[in-house]
C-alpha cells in the first residue's frame, strides 16, 4: 500500500427529516445563496424543508443549473454573490448543482480576470465560500468530495478540477428523495457510481487487501440492488444501501494507498462535451472498450472482479478477464444503457480523431495509473466503441 494523508473534513446527516438539522452546521450570520436545478424540489417536497430551514437567514435563490451546468450560467450566480453580498452556498441537488456550487465557491473568490482559467491542471484555489448541500439524485458523490467537473458549451469543453477547500462543510441525505426520481436517472447513479469504483480499483495488484474489499463491497452493493430500486424506488432500505454506496464510491477512502485510473472518465467527458451525453453513459460506453484495450497490464484486477464480485469460478485468469468485462456490459444493457456511441448520435464519424487531437493540444499523452494510453490509444479506444 502506498502512502498517504486522508482527510474528509465533510460532515454527513444521513436519513429523513435531516434538513431541518443542516441550520446547527449553518453559520447564524450566513447570507446564502440557494442554489438549485429545474422544478423538481417544488414538486417533491424538499423545497418546502428549505424554504423552513432558511426562514432564519438572508438569501437569495439561483435555480436553472441542469446537468452538464454551463459555465455562462454560472457566472451569473457569481455576479449575484458579489452584488449582494453573500458569504455562503447551500446546494441543492444532484451532481451538477453540487460541481456547479464548488466552482461558483471558487469563482466568488477568483482575483483574475477570467474564472475559465481555474480549470487548468496548474491552478491551485486559494479561497472559496463556505457550502453545504442537500442531495436529491444520488449518484456523483460530490457531497463528500472536493472535485467538480464544469462544461462550457461555447467551447465544448468539459474540465475537472479539484481542491481542499472545496469539500463540503455538511451534507444532507434524505433516502426518501428517491422515490420521486425517473429511472433514467436512477439508472444513470448506478452506473456512475459503479464506474467511480473501477476507476480507483481497477488497476494493477498492489497487495491492498482491505481496499479491495471495500471497493468489492460497494460494487456487491450496487449489482445486488440495481433491478430492485428501479422497480420499487420507495424502498426505504434499498434507497438507504443505494444512495450511501453512490457516497462512498467517491468520497476519497477507497482511493487511499492505491493507484487510481481515471482515463474513461477523461475520454467520457469529451462525448458529453460534444454530444451532451448522460456522464453515467458516456462511462458506460467507454469502460468495456477502455479494459479490452488495457487488458494485459489490467488482467488480474479484472480476474478477481469476477471471481469476487460475478463468482466466476471456473477457467483460467485470462478467460475469467474477459468474463469480467462481458458481466459487466451485460449488467449496463440489464438496465437499459446502451454501450455503442452510435446509439447516442449519428454524428459520430470523426469523433475519434477530434478527441484524440485535443488530448494531444492540451499535452494529455498518457492517461490511466501507468499513463500510457496515448492519444493514438484513445483514437482506437472510441473507435471500437462506434
Amino acid at each position: 500500500m502506498k502512502n498517504f494523508i486522508y482527510k474528509n473534513p465533510t460532515k454527513i446527516l444521513f436519513g429523513k427529516a435531516m434538513i431541518a438539522k443542516l441550520s446547527n452546521e449553518i453559520p447564524s450570520d450566513a447570507r446564502i445563496l440557494l442554489v438549485y436545478g429545474g422544478g423538481s424540489i417544488k414538486t417533491n417536497g424538499i423545497y418546502n424543508q428549505v424554504m423552513d430551514l432558511l426562514s432564519a437567514y438572508y438569501f437569495e435563490e439561483f435555480s436553472g443549473v441542469k446537468a452538464n451546468h454551463e459555465y455562462e450560467l454560472l457566472l451569473k450566480a457569481v455576479e449575484l454573490i458579489k452584488e449582494k453580498q453573500l458569504n455562503y452556498i447551500l446546494a441543492v441537488g444532484g451532481g451538477s448543482v453540487i460541481d456547479a456550487c464548488k466552482f461558483i465557491a471558487a469563482a466568488a473568490k477568483y482575483k483574475g480576470d477570467n474564472p475559465w482559467d481555474m480549470m487548468s491542471i496548474r491552478y491551485v484555489v486559494k479561497e472559496a465560500l463556505a457550502f453545504s448541500t442537500i442531495v436529491t439524485l444520488p449518484a456523483t458523490g460530490s457531497e463528500m468530495n472536493s472535485g467538480a467537473v464544469i462544461s462550457y458549451r461555447a467551447i465544448k469543453e468539459k474540465r475537472s478540477f479539484k481542491s481542499e477547500l472545496l469539500f463540503p462543510q455538511a451534507s444532507v441525505l434524505d433516502p426518501t428523495v428517491v422515490s420521486s426520481l425517473p429511472v433514467r436517472q436512477i439508472v444513470n447513479g448506478i452506473v456512475d457510481a459503479f464506474n467511480h469504483v473501477f476507476e480507483q480499483y481497477m488497476t494493477e495488484r498492489e497487495g491492498t487487501i482491505l481496499q479491495d474489499y471495500f471497493a468489492e463491497s460497494i460494487l456487491h452493493t450496487l449489482k445486488a440492488i440495481g433491478k430492485d430500486i428501479i422497480k420499487d424506488p420507495s424502498n426505504y432500505d434499498l434507497a438507504s444501501d443505494f444512495m450511501w454506496s453512490c457516497t462512498m464510491a467517491l468520497n476519497g477512502l477507497i482511493a487511499q494507498g492505491v493507484p487510481t485510473d481515471w482515463g474513461i472518465h477523461a475520454i467520457g467527458h469529451e462525448l458529453t462535451a460534444l454530444f451532451q451525453i448522460d456522464h453515467a453513459r458516456t462511462l458506460a460506453i467507454i469502460g468495456p472498450r477502455y479494459y479490452e484495450h488495457n487488458f494485459e497490464f489490467k488482467k488480474q484486477k479484472l480476474a478477481q472482479y469476477a471471481e469476487r464480485v460475478w463468482n466466476v469460478q471456473e477457467g483460467d485468469l485470462e478467460y475469467k478477464a474477459k468474463q469480467a468485462i462481458v458481466m459487466t456490459e451485460n449488467f449496463y444493457h440489464s438496465l437499459g444503457i446502451s454501450t455503442k456511441l452510435s446509439d447516442y448520435t449519428s454524428e459520430y464519424e470523426g469523433t475519434a480523431e477530434l478527441i484524440a487531437e485535443r488530448f494531444t493540444k492540451r499535452g494529455w499523452l498518457g492517461l490511466g495509473e501507468k499513463q500510457n494510453v496515448s492519444p493514438d490509444d484513445v483514437k482506437e479506444i472510441i473507435l471500437k466503441s462506434y
